[in-house]
């Protein structure tokens, strides 16, 4: 099942794509008022909407006629997020050699934006607008020092991030990934949650980045050097997941910084981020 956010008339509800025509939402707010809710409602809320989503008597309106929003906003404490998950990321940002353990992170919730969102960037700010695309993932079930072997139960579906970064910010203000990854209004998620059961193998998946119609990241999932069930594992040590919680998974290379000259993004550049089976997101940068 695909969730979402999505505000009509000036109200904000929660839905799901019909299961039979993807152009068509279905409202789900008799159920819970937004998707953390859902999620702490468990599997029997969970089955509750999926057969909702079918029901022939329950209030559908077509996709084209809503606005739609970021699946969480706010999730469950900062987004969780690695760096150097991908080999060929990490020879092309310098950092060469075994990635062990990997790198985490967070970004702050105020980063988070929605799919189809203008990104307003303050050139005084930062001029150096980087790309990353993304698997991101949520938990569904709370849990600390999970194994691998148990780890996938933990996940209650999958959406695609754009871990939107200053360079600038991240190189010259002191090594500084938080900062530089948590300008307000520039992490694009969603287009929605695509729950597990749709998403058995998740290191199948393939992940494509454009800027203008162009192809800047082409990559997939399977070339994770920690695997969704992996990150789980190591990010869970000592430290508490909690349903809701977002976290995000690493990008492939093409990023702009490394690139030959490098490349950054300017005002009225589209950028579009798509990770396979669960959608594409449209952001224009203004």
């Amino acid at each position: 099942m695909k969730l979402l956010m999505y505000e009509h008339a000036g109200e904000r509800h929660l839905g799901a794509l019909d299961p039979e025509d993807e152009e068509v939402v279905v409202e789900l707010t008799p159920l819970a008022h937004d998707l953390l809710a859902l999620i702490d409602g468990g599997e029997s809320v969970l089955g509750e909407a999926r057969n909702l989503a079918r029901d022939a008597g329950a209030r559908r309106r077509p996709l084209s006629e809503v606005r739609v929003l970021p699946p969480l906003d706010p999730p469950r404490g900062n987004v969780i997020a690695l760096g150097r998950n991908y080999a060929k990321h990490a020879k092309e940002s310098a950092i060469g050699g075994e990635v062990s353990p990997p790198t985490v992170f967070t970004k702050a919730i105020t980063s988070i934006t929605g799919p189809y969102a203008d990104i307003a960037i303050d050139p005084t700010l930062s001029r150096e607008i980087d790309w990353e695309v993304e698997l991101a993932l949520v938990i569904g079930r709370r849990g600390a020092n999970i194994p691998k072997s148990e780890a996938l139960g933990h996940v209650f579906g999958y959406l695609a991030l754009n871990d939107v970064s200053a360079r600038d910010i991240q190189r010259d203000w002191g090594g500084q990934f938080f900062k530089g990854k948590s300008v307000d209004a520039s992490c694009p998620i969603g287009p929605w949650v695509v729950t597990r059961d749709e998403i058995p193998d998740p290191q199948q998946l393939r992940l494509v980045l454009r800027v203008n119609g162009t192809v800047k990241q082409d990559g997939s999932t399977a070339d994770m050097i920690y695997p969704v069930d992996a990150t789980i594992e190591w990010v869970s040590r000592g430290m508490t997941l909690l349903p809701g919680a977002i976290i995000a998974t690493g990008t492939p290379d093409g990023v702009g910084f490394a690139r030959t000259p490098p490349e950054f993004l300017k005002r009225g550049d589209v950028m579009e981020t798509e990770v396979e089976r669960i959608g594409v997101m449209r952001n224009r940068f203004v």
